[in-house]
């Protein structure tokens, strides 16, 4: 929870029904985003937000239109103190094979940005979120979990575990991984496994990060340590599953030799904080990402391993599309549930979603491939970002922001 703040207050479960334009069913950042936007513009909205059964000792690495957009719902300026500034990215090979890439620098001065992004721990973003969302009027927020989505061509009904019901004409699905609105709306998920798993967890270091973000590549997956403030990192840890259950079962004085080891000393002397994830990596992404007055968002929609500081983003791109078009539909008086809404949102995530989700799925399939000829032609690519500015450039700008399709929100513009 923010630092110094109160939580905001959530009305419990309530019997009965009630009436909104927006249901939005999900409380993690893409769900509350997504309320936020459609709450400052006036649109009635309601969030079925569960509260967490544990505390959420993840971070994020926030970039450039994400922290544009949280700037402009007026987010930001509660997160910022919780933030680091992402202002290099390092990727260096640590694969041990024959082929091996030069190390890349890219630096967010070159693209005439001061900073990729940020990273901050989940935890306040969260509560920078729900303290903005507690202050909209338009906005009401239950405390609670759906147990069924009901569309029937003309609006949706949520019912909750606790009795009521809830009525809208559209309703955002960020309900996770085991989307139920996903269900409801009948829309099938394409899944691929990878035989890794990824730990992941924060650190303090005797040595500063001067704000480089740094990934080495190792022949399991990336290992990547991620600047916070002061002298602290996160770090995602991606392992064949054995190891990595192995290795997440060590002391935290055990724990920290590893890393230091792992990363080469490059920050000193590790203490291990309190606060271990993990979990098996996986790719997901629906079929469609809107039907039957549903809309889905976050990973509800996709799920993208966490290499290249990807998943998140692309949900709070998710989340600001939506409302984007939910808001001007809402404005004109037509139905913000319309096949038409929800087939313009679909068209606007498709190709950017897609994209991200190759390019990470080649990166780390290439990582754990023995096939000298892909190991080539990853070694060749980097390379060639390292010695060509305007392609190094061009893939800087890309990773930042889509070229197309970027959300108004993203962009800085108040809906």
């Amino acid at each position: 929870m923010v630092s110094g703040k109160a939580p905001p207050c959530y009305p419990r479960e309530f019997m009965g029904e009630a009436q909104s334009t927006v249901v939005v069913v999900g409380g993690g950042p893409a769900g509350l985003t997504a309320a936020i936007t459609l709450g400052q513009a006036g649109i009635p909205t309601t969030l079925v937000a569960k509260r967490p059964a544990r505390p959420d000792n993840r971070t994020t690495a926030l970039l450039g239109g994400s922290v544009t957009a949280l700037t402009t719902l007026g987010v930001w300026e509660t997160c910022a103190p919780h933030s680091a500034a992402l202002r290099v990215m390092r990727i260096v090979d640590d694969t041990g094979r024959l082929w091996r890439a030069p190390e890349v620098r890219f630096e967010a001065r070159e693209i005439g940005l001061d900073a990729f992004g940020h990273n901050i721990e989940n935890r306040h973003l969260v509560g920078a979120l729900e303290a903005k969302a507690g202050t909209l009027p338009a906005l009401r927020i239950v405390e609670g979990e759906a147990k069924a989505i009901e569309p029937d061509g003309h609006a949706v009904a949520v019912r909750l575990k606790a009795g009521a019901v809830l009525n809208a004409s559209l309703v955002i699905g960020a309900d996770g991984r085991k989307s139920l609105a996903r269900a409801a709306a009948g829309i099938a998920l394409d899944e691929r496994r990878y035989p890794q798993s990824a730990l992941t967890l924060c650190l303090a270091h005797s040595r500063p990060h001067r704000d480089v973000s740094t990934e080495f590549h190792t022949s399991s997956g990336p290992f990547t340590l991620v600047p916070l403030p002061g002298l602290r990192s996160s770090l995602v840890f991606v392992l064949d599953p054995a190891t990595a259950q192995q290795i997440s079962e060590l002391d935290d004085a055990a724990l920290a030799d590893e890393i230091e080891r792992r990363s080469h000393s490059i920050l000193g002397k590790i203490t291990v904080e309190p606060g271990r994830g993990l979990f098996p990596l996986a790719g997901a992404a629906a079929r469609k990402f809107a039907a039957d007055r549903i809309a889905l968002i976050g990973e509800a929609a996709h799920v993208i391993p966490p290499i290249g500081a990807q998943g998140l983003n692309l949900g709070l791109r998710d989340a600001a599309s939506i409302a984007e078009v939910a808001i001007a539909a809402y404005r004109a008086g037509a139905d913000v549930g319309s096949p038409r809404v929800l087939a313009r949102y679909d068209e606007q995530r498709r190709s950017d979603i897609a994209s991200r989700g190759m390019a990470v799925d080649l990166l780390n399939r290439s990582l754990l491939s023995d096939f000298l000829p892909v190991q080539g032609a990853r070694g060749l690519g980097l390379y060639l970002m390292d010695h060509i500015g305007p392609l190094r450039r061009a893939v800087m700008r890309e990773g930042v922001a889509p070229a197309s399709n970027q959300p108004r929100l993203m962009r800085g513009d108040i809906l």
